[in-house]
């Protein structure tokens, strides 16, 4: 008996926004496609019918599925079926689990192809006016402070421009915090893109407009450093030296250091922290 050709896995871009950026393969492959995965499979079917597109299947696919939906994508493609991997918008893996099926694929041996298509990280960049090369994306940032500290403290000194999604209720207090781990850049807020009401906001990120009531999908551009952004040693234990008679325990007065420092995250002066007998 005859083995059946494997099925493939397309990787397909999809609109930020615009329907008109559909691309006719794209199209193509999602009418085709055996199975569509989705993260939202009731709001990518909603954007499907505005773009006059018919699926034939929807499965569901996301942070909490994507292991256990592996294998019987696996097994899928193994018995000749194509099967189409969209995001919520724009380019999948950016931001989503994708990878985890993709890699599963690569090790099993089976086909994976790429339709490329719009994507909000590189969209943002190329609108943004900011240095592009070279980039770092990170997704959504961590909640909270701490956890953004240790993602964004590393590229104090790195000169390299910063990409990363947020959300519009916590964007002004993570671009504060952003301020006092990079220093000074230039930064730029594209919300909305591709849509009717897309913009484009250029600032400092020392001088942050209000930005609360902002709406819309928001991808956020900070530029590369501007001369010496991480504050030497020797200068966080001279203000160490200052904050340290003001009293608060440890932990307090690291998080007051490093509010006045750049670079530096809050367990990093905790930790060389004279310890007061």
């Amino acid at each position: 008996m005859e083995n059946k050709a494997p099925g493939t896995l397309w990787v397909v871009g999809t609109p930020l926004g615009n329907p008109g950026d559909l691309s006719p393969r794209a199209r193509q492959c999602l009418e085709e496609a055996d199975v569509v995965l989705a993260e939202d499979t009731k709001r990518e079917g909603l954007a499907c019918a505005r773009w006059g597109v018919q699926v034939k299947r929807f499965v569901s696919y996301h942070d909490h599925n994507e292991k256990e939906k592996a294998e019987s994508v696996l097994q899928a493609l193994r018995e000749g079926k194509n099967i189409a991997l969209i995001s919520d918008a724009g380019m999948p893996v950016m931001a989503d689990p994708g990878y985890v099926v993709i890699r599963a694929c690569r090790e099993a041996g089976l086909p994976v192809s790429v339709i490329p298509g719009p994507c909000a990280p590189v969209t943002a960049l190329a609108g943004s006016g900011i240095p592009p090369q070279p980039f770092v994306f990170f997704g959504f940032l961590p909640r909270k402070r701490s956890d953004q500290e240790a993602v964004l403290a590393p590229y104090a000194s790195i000169p390299a421009t910063l990409v990363f999604f947020e959300r519009k209720d916590r964007l002004q207090e993570t671009l504060e915090n952003a301020c006092a781990l990079l220093g000074p850049r230039e930064v730029c807020v594209a919300r909305e893109l591709t849509k009717t009401h897309e913009e484009y906001l250029r600032f400092r990120l020392e001088s942050i407009p209000d930005l609360s009531s902002l709406l819309g999908e928001v991808t956020v551009v900070v530029g590369p450093p501007e001369g010496n952004a991480r504050t030497s040693r020797e200068e966080v234990l001279a203000v160490i030296a200052e904050e340290q008679p003001l009293g608060g325990a440890p932990r307090a007065v690291a998080r007051r250091v490093q509010a006045r420092v750049r670079g530096w995250t809050t367990g990093e002066v905790y930790a060389i922290l004279p310890r007061v007998k």
